[in-house]
């Protein structure tokens, strides 16, 4: 259904010398399920580009060989107090620019997200992981609604910004992979005497696909009040033919996207060997604030009250309305999987529960973006039970239904999800990580 690019091979080293400003080998670039509007869809590569102050990836027999690389460095402080505190890794307070508060002795890396909710976690998780095997301190941008955005560029762009500490619980998360964390309000205040800076980053996806001829299009820099030059990966082409862009910089290494970095292969946080979720993602918890609104959103959904424990359940989600785009002019009912697919996939979830687990008559929560009064109402017919979303975003704001269904799913005994969605992606791996439950994708418009 999806054209594929791939590229085995960038450069050379003798084509691009740059022995001190090479990222770690193993990192090749590919691509898959291109859309020129967003990361809509999950699309993984790998990449292998020129960068500032980096050095070799270890392959995967980590899990001794990630403590022995770490062993003399500052990610192996005990974790405790608050050895990963921001203050720890900083000047001091947030200041009006961002280099004032950069400490000479210690190198940072960030990026900007553009691609939606959870392609932007999945950035995220991929910049902690690089900034992990390459001894730079992450710094996490916000979540910005992204896709609404982009579809009325003047729109409020400074509303709804998501701090990543009030969904992920971020002292758990620094301590659990005992790194420093920070996010880019610990670093530079947003007010009106907030500096407009100059910085140089990288752009993987100029050098991903061939559609789209400029850098990823995100309004973070413009959030941060950042002035971005950017050099394509990995061959430092130009953005502008005799314009002389400000260089990548050597003390916060930045990319305009990170949703498609992997170590080996397109798709790899959906295998159980992923290191960017075995060594990070994981450890994305819930904020606490988070977590118990969904549990009241869950409770409500299964009748349970506040003081009995909640049962077992098994979630669906069903992405359908951005991905008629994939459907190749196919109406719906012929392009998505029917109901009867995904009741069938439930099933088997359902089965798997009662041989393993002992778990009779487990409810169903599903979770969907679809549109459709006739479809839902043969959802009602089967008897699954759906999250009343009527006033969250009044009561909780813009992000918060998202944010409810995600922390549903990942509490769920089983979860069936719809391939190439990032959501159901995530959910998938929350609930067999952390709940050790069985899961299922079911593909558009077959059963496998």
């Amino acid at each position: 259904m999806h054209t594929r690019y791939r590229w085995t091979r960038l450069a050379s080293e003798n084509e691009h010398p740059a022995a001190s400003t090479r990222l770690p080998r193993g990192w090749g670039l590919a691509k898959s399920r291109f859309n020129t509007l967003g990361c809509t869809i999950r699309l993984t590569i790998a990449f292998s580009l020129a960068c500032l102050s980096l050095f070799a990836l270890w392959e995967f027999e980590i899990p001794g060989k990630i403590h022995a690389h770490m062993k003399d460095s500052w990610f192996v402080k005990e974790a405790s107090g608050d050895a990963f505190s921001a203050s720890m890794y900083l000047n001091g307070p947030p200041s009006a620019g961002f280099r004032d508060n950069l400490r000479s002795d210690t190198a940072y890396i960030t990026s900007w997200g553009s691609g939606g909710w959870s392609n932007d976690v999945i950035s995220v998780i991929n910049l902690i992981y690089l900034g992990m095997i390459t001894s730079r301190i992450p710094v996490i941008p916000v979540f910005l609604p992204s896709h609404q955005l982009l579809n009325a560029w003047a729109g409020n762009a400074a509303e709804n910004p998501l701090p990543f500490s009030e969904v992920f619980d971020l002292p758990y998360l620094r301590k659990a992979t005992r790194t420093p964390i920070l996010e880019w309000s610990d670093v530079k205040r947003r007010d009106a005497s907030t500096l407009m800076e100059s910085v140089g980053c990288w752009s993987v996806w100029q050098a991903i696909q061939n559609e789209d001829p400029a850098p990823r299009q995100s309004f973070m820099p413009w959030f941060l009040k950042l002035d971005v030059s950017y050099t394509k990966t990995p061959d430092f082409v130009k953005l502008k033919p005799g314009n002389e862009n400000d260089p990548p910089d050597e003390q916060l290494l930045c990319y305009d996207c990170l949703y498609y970095v992997s170590a080996r292969e397109t798709d790899e946080l959906e295998l159980d060997y992923s290191p960017a979720w075995r060594f990070v993602g994981q450890y994305f918890r819930w904020a606490p604030r988070v977590e118990r609104i969904g549990e009241e959103y869950l409770r409500k959904t299964l009748d349970v009250l506040e003081e009995e424990a909640i049962p077992p359940y098994i979630a669906v989600h069903v992405r359908h309305n951005d991905f008629l785009a994939w459907c190749n002019g196919l109406p719906p009912e012929e392009c998505f999987a029917p109901l009867s697919s995904i009741k069938q996939h439930v099933e088997d979830v359902r089965e798997e529960l009662r041989a393993d687990e002992g778990l009779e008559h487990v409810q169903v929560i599903i979770t969907s973006d679809e549109k459709n009064a006739t479809w839902w109402e043969e959802v009602d017919e089967l008897g699954w039970l759906r999250v009343d979303h009527r006033r969250t975003k009044d009561v909780y704001g813009l992000w918060y239904p998202i944010l409810v269904d995600e922390v549903i799913h990942s509490k769920s005994s089983g979860f069936v999800g719809t391939r190439g969605s990032t959501v159901s992606i995530l959910a998938a791996r929350r609930v067999e990580t952390w709940n050790g439950g069985p899961t299922r994708m079911v593909e558009w418009g077959t059963r496998t």
